[in-house]
């Protein structure tokens, strides 16, 4: 009999569709209710994206998931309501969305309670009613660098980890291990198989800093494992995150899926150079788009690759070249009461180290000593945030200010990665019809150091964002083309935020792992 390894994960989710993605222990044909799909094979591995058309819109359906026939989700006497699939209801103005990012595995019991376990059991005990229609992560779903003491174990098998890259993973096989591992909790099991979600990488999920710089970029090149370790990231990103964030039309279209899905070979080696290319530094329509777009009735997710695109040859420094950029402009049109922007990275941070990493970006392009000893501090204490892109920086706030003042309720750019938690306000020269806020919520299940807790806190401070600022312009660095304060925070400890939508009214509540500590609402609009 064939076996449910990992999953069911409930993926992409409208009002007449659904996709749901499974990975068994050998090929078989996965089948939900009326909807099948043969699995496909990548490295010895075998998976399915089951799509489900033809829903009836705003009905709540409990769901079984077969293999060649046979029943194996849900779990026989599980602690858990019924895995649901809720399509949406056109004209609804009610949206519950809940997000987070930087989630190690539960295991890490040190790290306090894990807030994506804790959620789900909170979940479980409200009505459905309460349940929230969309969960998104932020990046950090798994720590390819920083690997819990099984998973060291476990490599130790495999290979001599006395030898680069040591207790970091290598390739696609101990990827497969750490989605494994990241996903198999029977809490968060629940979760992500009755929960709608949407996923986009950081840099953990492939190394600390990635794409930081291009110093960094040729620090890697010259190694003997990132190769390989590159490679395993970006296919196992396409097969267990990416995919899902496509909708039914997207797949039907995305033509590496049509060939992976109907080969009926492994697919290993065409992902590979898939691999190679989206490495890549790319521009657009040139390389791998990994943004993508979402609506939800009242509500628009435009959520954006802000790692595997960078512009970092030739003196350029872009966070998204302009291809892509152009791209997002376009999806940031349109008709919706609230748009949302997911950016793995905040884009308004700590208002002195929001100037402090611009001016680190105008001192690494110096040359020599000042050049070079700004790099290293770059590197050493990750000054590579949307402020660190000053140029990208300028052109989000200029798209921002544009979406603000043309129809929408709300606009908010959801982050993670900081590893606490904050609401920020914009105020955007001029003023616009619409509320501009910055949503930070990191980590669900992390630390920060004790010092970092109270350099987050002195961030902004008057004082020290002065200094920032005067340092910011003996360096050249122009004046920010807008303004922002902290309206709640910084707060910290394992969390999630949901964001409640009724109609042209936006709510942002914190909820921490820790019971009895959840934050008042936050009004957004």
């Amino acid at each position: 009999m064939t076996e449910l390894l990992l999953g069911p994960l409930l993926r992409h989710v409208d009002a007449t569709s659904a996709t749901i993605w499974v990975e068994t222990d050998g090929p078989c044909e996965a089948r939900i209710s009326e909807a099948h799909a043969r699995t496909f094979e990548v490295a010895g591995h075998h998976y399915a994206l089951v799509v489900l058309t033809g829903l009836e819109p705003g009905r709540s359906t409990p769901y079984e998931v077969r293999l060649d026939g046979e029943v194996v989700w849900p779990e026989p006497d599980g602690d858990f309501p019924p895995s649901r699939i809720r399509t949406l209801q056109p004209g609804d103005p009610r949206f519950r969305l809940v997000f987070g990012s930087c989630r190690k595995p539960r295991e890490q019991d040190a790290l306090g309670p894990d807030a994506l376990a804790a959620y789900a059991h909170r979940m479980a005990a409200l009505d459905e009613a309460e349940w929230p229609e969309s969960l998104l992560l932020l990046g950090d779903q798994v720590y390819a660098d920083e690997t819990t003491d099984a998973t060291q174990e476990w490599l130790a098998t495999r290979r001599d980890t006395t030898q680069p890259p040591g207790n970091e993973v290598a390739d696609f096989e101990e990827y497969c291990h750490l989605y494994s591992e990241a996903w198999c909790d029977p809490a968060v099991r629940w979760l992500l198989s009755t929960v709608p979600t949407s996923m986009i990488f950081d840099d953990h999920d492939v190394r600390d800093d990635w794409n930081t710089s291009q110093a960094w970029r040729e620090q890697m090149a010259r190694t003997s494992w990132w190769r390989e370790r590159i490679r395993g990231a970006l296919v196992s990103y396409w097969v267990y995150q990416h995919l899902g964030n496509l909708g039914t039309r997207e797949l039907a279209g995305d033509d590496l899926y049509q060939r992976v899905s109907t080969s009926g070979e492994d697919n290993a080696e065409l992902l590979r150079e898939f691999a190679d290319r989206a490495d890549q530094e790319a521009d657009g329509a040139k390389g791998t788009r990994w943004s993508y777009r979402r609506d939800f009735g009242p509500v628009r997710l435009l959520v954006i690759d802000s790692r595997a695109g960078r512009i970092l040859e030739g003196g350029q420094r872009s966070m998204i070249g302009d291809e892509e950029f152009r791209w997002i402009e376009q999806q940031a049109s349109g008709e919706f009461d609230h748009l949302l922007i997911g950016t793995s990275l905040p884009w308004l941070l700590p208002t002195a180290l929001s100037a402090a990493q611009s001016v680190n970006e105008r001192l690494c392009a110096r040359p020599g000593l000042v050049g070079r000893a700004s790099e290293w501090f770059r590197q050493l204490v990750d000054l590579e945030h949307w402020p660190a892109f000053r140029a990208s920086f300028e052109r989000l706030a200029e798209l921002v200010a544009r979406v603000a003042d043309d129809g929408p309720a709300s606009v908010s750019v959801l982050s993670g990665d900081v590893h606490h938690a904050y609401v920020a306000q914009a105020e955007i020269p001029g003023g616009t019809a619409a509320p501009v806020h910055q949503l930070t919520c990191s980590p669900v299940h992390n630390t920060v150091p004790w010092y970092m807790n109270r350099l987050f806190r002195a961030g902004w401070a008057r004082s020290l964002t002065g200094v920032s600022e005067w340092l910011a312009r003996r360096t050249g660095v122009p004046p920010a083309p807008l303004s922002w304060h902290c309206v709640s925070g910084p707060h910290f400890g394992n969390a999630v935020m949901e964001l409640d939508v009724d109609g042209r009214t936006a709510t942002a509540t914190l909820l921490r792992a820790d019971p009895g500590d959840d934050e008042e609402p936050i009004r957004l609009v």
